[in-house]
């Protein structure tokens, strides 16, 4: 067999191949046999019938284009090994000749990774915010505890704003009751926006069995964002009590004995939240500024088939879920379907390029992904998947998926290795030290960027 290969853009290649007719012998043969199982001849046992029986009452054309079918990925393979192509997707074949006992010629046109050149990422710099943690801070988070132990007790009045009601609902959309629009007992806090817009102003007022109708766009269900007739009926009114801020309070509420303690303990929490933020934003950031030094060419095929799968996971997947259809959604963001078409491009383009570009640097840099490593990995992914480790990892491995992981890893690696080499600086202008962050934030931001969820990842394995 020889094999050529021509390079029709930075992303896409043709391969000519030409096979002696005698390389397809064994194909031939394998042709031969699936036919024999397949047919009957009179005279000849199933199984037995002899080639030139079968050529001249099938043709030999039938037999030429089963082994051919056979044989070609096999040869194809083969050219792209010779030629040491990473290839993406599947191959647009031609057969350009094919003349019994001579020879059989072929082209396939595929898509590459294309070749990268990673310049030095030493010199890069960014700026995050700072750690700061305010007094007003650990004060909300202090709040927000003693809301959770609040206590309600009914009483005789009307409704006023922070108070617990206990209501019904009815909702119509022109005229007609909603199936899914009929809700009894349920417990809303006056105030808290966690219902439907305007529900606050029918209900204060109302004592215990009093009701009120506004209007109001429905916000989930089968109508969701239709204008809808809501009657809320109110059938208890209870006033929230909460605890005082006292020591007693914080040992009802932690493992503390003091309320100093608890706030204390709020503000090493806040801080180190804050510092994972800071660096989930350095990683962004560095990554934003790797991909600006690089140019990185998309393969068209590549970026369309990404584009699509976003497309068609939005549309059949989340919004699906929440009873919403591509243009009802667009309706609610106040975007054009020009304008999500031009985002969604964005993105997968994003994806792809960051994908390629820490790909390489995993090679450049050596990296690789140890056992431990991979297994840390899995089990972050499998809380996030909301499965237990055990299924999570029997559904990887079914799915073929281990690959898949291994390079989500290997790129969180690779990112790290950049974000550790970059100069990060918060706002105070005092140099932010990342070295004691988890590397699983740079995979995270990794896979968030190429998107693997799902889409791109698949996408461009070879």
């Amino acid at each position: 067999m020889k094999s050529a290969v021509e390079t029709l853009n930075p992303t896409r290649v043709r391969l000519t191949v030409e096979v002696p007719f005698e390389e397809l012998k064994d194909s031939l043969d394998a042709a031969y046999k699936k036919i024999n199982q397949q047919v009957t001849v009179k005279g000849f046992r199933k199984g037995k019938i002899p080639a030139r029986v079968i050529d001249q009452r099938f043709g030999r054309g039938a037999v030429l284009e089963e082994a051919v079918n056979d044989a070609l990925p096999k040869f194809y393979t083969e050219a792209v090994n010779e030629a040491e192509l990473n290839v993406l997707g599947q191959p647009e074949v031609d057969i350009t000749e094919l003349k019994d006992n001579e020879t059989l010629n072929f082209t396939a046109e595929v898509d590459v990774r294309p070749t990268i050149e990673i310049p030095d990422y030493s010199g890069i710099e960014v700026e995050v915010d700072a750690v700061e943690v305010s007094e007003e801070d650990v004060d909300k988070a202090v709040e927000e505890l003693r809301e959770r132990f609040a206590s309600t007790s009914p009483v005789e009045r009307a409704a006023e704003d922070g108070d617990v009601v206990t209501i019904d609902l009815e909702a119509k959309v022109e005229g007609e009751v909603l199936e899914d629009g009929v809700a009894s007992g349920v417990s809303y806090t006056i105030g808290s926006g966690e219902l439907l817009e305007g529900i606050d102003e029918a209900v204060k007022g109302l004592e215990a069995g009093g009701e009120a109708t506004f209007t109001s766009e429905l916000k989930g269900g089968s109508a969701a964002g239709k204008e809808s007739e809501v009657t809320v009926k109110v059938t208890q009114v209870a006033k929230r009590e909460l605890p005082e801020l006292d020591d007693d309070f914080a040992q009802l509420a932690s493992e503390f004995d003091t309320l100093d303690e608890l706030k204390a303990d709020s503000r090493k929490r806040l801080e180190n939240m804050k510092q994972y933020d800071q660096a989930t934003q350095a990683q962004e950031r560095v990554l934003e500024k790797l991909l600006e030094l690089v140019e990185v060419p998309v393969p068209e095929k590549l970026l369309a088939d990404e584009i699509q799968t976003r497309t068609h996971n939005l549309e059949h997947h989340q919004l699906g879920q929440m009873g919403l259809d591509l243009d009802k959604y667009l309706e609610i963001q106040g975007k054009s379907r020009e304008e999500f078409d031009a985002e969604t491009k964005e993105q997968a383009e994003k994806g792809i390029k960051t994908q390629f570009v820490l790909d390489e640097l995993v090679n450049k840099e050596k990296l690789n992904v140890n056992q431990e490593e991979l297994t840390e990995h899995l089990m972050r992914r499998a809380q996030s998947s909301g499965m237990s480790p055990d299924q999570f990892a029997q559904a990887v491995v079914e799915g073929g998926q281990v690959p898949m992981l291994v390079g989500e890893v290997a790129r969180g690696k690779a990112l790290a290795v950049v974000v550790e080499a970059a100069t990060v600086k918060d706002t105070n202008g005092e140099v932010v030290d990342l070295d004691d962050e988890d590397d699983e934030t740079a995979a995270a931001e990794a896979d968030a960027s190429a998107d693997a969820s799902a889409s791109g990842e698949d996408k461009t394995e070879a």
